[in-house]
């Protein structure tokens, strides 16, 4: 009986790690635009799910731990899933850095190295200094690269990093 007991707690722990982790990465490729992968994603998701479930609620085993390790299950799959997208799902970011004005250096460094970046002057700041807003549209992957190069110049630049759905024109690196 202890030996089912495992093995159903493990069975369910296990299903649910690849059925969460399915569904947070459908999720990313919806957000992303993408339709037949996530349609795709979306069957093994809910086939594995119901299956899980049935077993999880029809066992004639009697133990808190069911629902424990189907818990369990969901919470390391929400982990694991968001890991996983973190990794292999491709994608734009921008980023908007505001830094000490005419920084040419950061600004040569970052075109050397390959980056589009368009320069808006702030004439108005809290602190009355004048300060540049840097604007760069990048692939995902590059993000590192970008940051060592602003924390290198300046330290104390403030950045902004958002998820781009759609770029038209420009330099992407």
């Amino acid at each position: 009986m202890v030996i089912k007991m495992v093995l159903t707690c493990l069975k369910i722990f296990l299903a649910r790690i690849v059925d969460v982790s399915l569904g947070t990465i459908r999720t990313v490729l919806v957000v992303k635009g993408k339709n037949i992968t996530p349609a795709i994603v979306a069957f093994f998701e809910v086939l594995i799910w119901f299956v899980v479930a049935r077993e999880a609620l029809n066992t004639e085993l009697d133990s808190i731990l069911i629902p424990i390790f189907y818990s369990l299950g969901y919470a390391t799959g929400t982990f694991i899933g968001t890991f996983i997208t973190s990794r292999l799902v491709d994608g734009l970011i921008g980023v908007q850095v505001i830094t000490k004005s005419t920084n040419n250096k950061m600004l040569k460094e970052m075109r050397d190295k390959g980056f589009g970046v368009s320069v808006v002057d702030l004439k108005k700041t809290n602190d009355n200094h004048k300060k540049d807003m840097l604007i760069i549209q990048l692939n995902k992957k590059k993000l590192k690269e970008l940051t060592r190069v602003i924390r290198t110049n300046d330290p104390d630049a403030f950045v902004v990093i958002n998820e781009t759905k759609y770029v038209q024109n420009g330099l992407i690196k």
